[in-house]
């Protein structure tokens, strides 16, 4: 069983020795575990605990951090990838991606896209410069240039029985907690209003809010919190 544990990790060192000759930068090599398949830029900057795998290659100057996985995944140049899991995505150059993102098979990101922390994109195209930056789920949709996902946004695709898609032209700005309920398209250069549920077509600039409206009811807050209060005390 030794004589096996030292044949895999001379088979795992011989494949890192093979890119640090060809100028791949290794800022550790505990963990790292890179297929034979997989091919990787001069000048790329690989940290530990790094997981690239199948049909994978990997541009120049690139920056990968730990717990990262890339499984049968193309990445452009100068591309940074923190701590985040792909498969089968095709990411461009100078995107920037994690710290804790989900790229799932059919992902296509262009160039300088931003997916930030606690991201999931699914089976969707992102254009050029557009921002998916915290806490939003892109799901079968088409997602033009520089368009603006604000926090909690989520492209609601599945019924129930089918899967649907969004279409977001360039430039549009979806406010924090927008819904998108597919099948549904908005304009480019339209507003979602944060906080809205959009079930219809927004036109080509067009400003769209769906909430309903506040209601204030003096004092019953604190006449329900002394309640709780008191039934909780016994």
């Amino acid at each position: 069983m030794e004589e096996m544990w030292k044949e895999i990790e001379a088979k795992r060192l011989a494949v890192l020795e093979k890119h640090m000759a060809n100028g791949v930068i290794f800022e550790g090599v505990d963990g790292v575990v890179i297929e034979e398949s997989v091919a990787i830029g001069a000048g790329t900057r690989i940290s530990p605990n790094v997981t690239l795998r199948g049909d994978t290659s990997v541009g120049k100057e690139c920056v990968l951090t730990g717990g990262t996985v890339l499984e049968n995944c193309s990445v452009g140049d100068r591309t940074v990838i923190r701590s985040s899991e792909c498969f089968g995505a095709r990411i461009g150059s100078g995107v920037s991606i994690g710290p804790f993102a989900h790229l799932r098979p059919g992902t296509v990101l262009g160039d300088r896209v931003h997916v930030g922390n606690f991201v999931e994109i699914k089976n969707s195209s992102v254009g050029e410069g557009t921002a998916v930056a915290h806490l939003t789920y892109v799901g079968d949709s088409d997602v033009g240039r520089h368009v603006n996902f604000g926090c909690g946004c989520v492209t609601v695709n599945y019924d129930g029985e089918h899967k649907h898609r969004c279409r977001i032209g360039d430039y549009a700005f979806i406010g924090c907690n927008a819904n998108l309920i597919a099948p549904v398209e908005v304009g480019e250069q339209a507003f979602i209003a944060a906080g809205s549920t959009i079930t219809d077509g927004v036109e080509d600039g067009g400003f769209a809010i769906a909430r309903a409206r506040q209601v204030n009811k003096p004092g019953l807050g604190a006449r329900k919190l002394t309640a709780y209060v008191r039934k909780k005390n016994g």
